[in-house]
């Protein structure tokens, strides 16, 4: 069996002039699935043809107009014929236009509206860093070259300077306001290091952050340090692209670094930023893990650990229910029980216990009283479906950054290669650059609290109680009410050991969802006198 391609010019004054473009054989016998349709080799070959002919035609279309002269405005007649070759998304075509001079003042020009210094066509740009933003150069250009008839720019060095050039592009590009303003914007902003390929320094800052909204909107945006992208610049844009007015309410978080506190003064965000609750959850972590690791070997140490297990959610109680302010009295308490574990002998391994635990509330305390005048009731915040902390900040580090440039991925970065490229690789998950292949949030136009917007199956949890009984949930009730207690030191020395107990309240509205970093005693127990 046999084809012939043929590609058939439709306009009116052509006459139906086409041109063979290729001819295809195939076997009748279907046994041999390799028989079945075109190979990837022929489809390439048809693409570039094509191509080459479609070009052909409109090159001829093209070489017909003839300018007029720059210089004096007279008629030009042809001087010589020229071959350009571009390379486009199926193949470099060469293209063949006149040069043209002036009959009287002999001036030469070169033909109507043809760009100087073309040398590919946009569409395969955009997608050459479209790839590089997802693949290191060298499988992209692999990839490029096995998929589609594409004979130029296949080196990776090629794919780099277009990447490259593409995140100038978008880095200068200016911000597109959208139609509608947004009534509230949430602004996370962290920062993240990648490896350093200059000598002076082993690793390079990377900012990260991303601009919320009521409906689902998130732009992300990123930068490297001391690049000429500047991070307030961009996290102005984000705001103006999701809609910021002046009535607008903005609400930013940081995990308490003062230079990102700097940088979204500079943006424009007056209002103080809320200490991030992500990052005191990690180091209450470290607290109780060092807590739950004390040796038991004695009486006294197995009353005195119990003890600091329940004083440490305690503690975790208080500054999740904005009363950081009393996180001394924990401390208080816990340091007089901590004689008891003198002498405690520590794992090779893990090392001793004790000293990690008072070293994590050390931290812990030194964290607070630095974000004293930052710290919010983070309870009632979640209650009413706000932010609490820049958790999806971290996610963002780590499938903006750290997919494409830390983690398996053995190599070394310019602050300029690095800088450029995360602004590409931000356009494309924010669906600005070429097609949608890539964008990941798409704005939902649903109202109501954000946990009643998603559409998860009911994730199973295990909550682990301090009197050693486990409850399983399919989805969790609504959110309790914390309710506030009074301290053993506060009711003189009673109570010190008594165990919380969880209160369920049918709040209309509450969620259904642990905040990260939030355990369940802590989050839904309140301590009775």
């Amino acid at each position: 069996m046999g084809w012939v391609l043929r590609l058939v010019e439709t306009e009116t004054d052509s006459l139906g002039r086409g041109v063979d473009v290729m001819e295809i054989s195939r076997s009748r016998d279907l046994g041999d699935m390799a028989n079945l349709g075109l190979r990837l080799a022929e489809a390439k070959q048809l693409l570039a043809r094509v191509q080459q002919a479609v070009v052909a035609a409109q090159a001829y279309r093209h070489a017909v107009l003839r300018p007029d002269c720059s210089s004096c405005g007279g008629g030009c007649h042809i001087k010589d014929w020229r071959l350009h070759q571009v390379a486009t998304l199926f193949g470099v075509v060469e293209v063949r236009l006149p040069r043209f001079r002036c009959v009287s003042c002999r001036h030469s020009e070169t033909c109507v509206s043809w760009p100087s210094h073309c040398r590919s066509t946009p569409e395969l740009d955009q997608l050459r860093a479209h790839l590089s933003g997802f693949m290191p150069y060298r499988v992209a250009a692999g990839v490029l070259a096995h998929l589609l008839p594409v004979e130029a720019g296949k080196s990776p060095e090629t794919l780099r300077g277009h990447t490259l050039k593409i995140g100038e592009q978008l880095r200068d590009a200016p911000a597109v306001k959208p139609a509608a303003a947004a009534a509230a914007i949430t602004v996370t902003v962290d920062s993240t290091f990648i490896r350093s390929c200059h000598d002076d320094e082993r690793h390079l800052e990377v900012r990260v952050g991303n601009v919320e909204t009521s409906d689902g909107g998130r732009p992300v945006f990123s930068a490297v340090a001391r690049t000429d992208t500047d991070i307030a610049v961009l996290i102005r844009q984000s705001l103006e692209t999701v809609g910021r007015t002046a009535d607008t309410e903005v609400t930013a978080f940081t995990d308490g670094c003062p230079g990102l506190r700097s940088i979204l003064a500079e943006a424009g965000v007056m209002k103080p930023p809320i200490a991030d609750w992500f990052h005191i959850a990690m180091r209450l972590q470290h607290a109780k893990q060092a807590a739950s690791g004390l040796s038991t070997d004695e009486a006294g140490r197995i009353q005195a650990k119990t003890a600091i297990v329940a004083e440490v959610e305690r503690l975790h109680w208080r500054i999740w229910n904005g009363k950081a302010r009393n996180a001394q009295l924990t401390l208080e308490r816990i340091r007089k029980v901590m004689h008891v574990f003198k002498g405690e002998r520590g794992h090779r391994m893990t090392g001793v216990a004790s000293r990690k635990l008072w070293h994590a509330l050390h931290a812990v305390d030194n964290y607070l009283r630095g974000q004293s005048a930052r710290l919010v009731n983070y309870a009632e915040r979640h209650r009413a479906g706000l932010r609490v902390g820049t958790s999806v900040t971290e996610g963002t580090a780590n499938f903006l950054v750290n997919r494409r440039m830390n983690k398996a991925q053995q190599m070394r970065w310019s602050r300029r290669g690095a800088d450029l490229l995360l602004q590409v690789r931000c356009a494309i998950y924010n669906g600005s650059l070429g097609s949608g292949f890539g964008h990941l949030f798409e704005p939902v136009s649903i109202s109501g609290p954000r946990w009643q917007r998603r559409r998860d199956p009911p994730t199973f949890w295990t909550l682990p109680s301090l009197t050693g009984v486990s409850r399983e949930w399919g989805i969790m009730p609504p959110w309790p009410t914390a309710r506030p207690g009074r301290y053993a030191a506060e009711t003189g020395g009673r109570g010190l050991n008594r165990t919380p107990h969880c209160r369920p309240h049918s709040e209309p509205g509450a969620g259904n969802r642990l905040p990260v970093g939030t355990s369940a005693s802590a989050a839904t127990c309140s301590f009775a006198d």
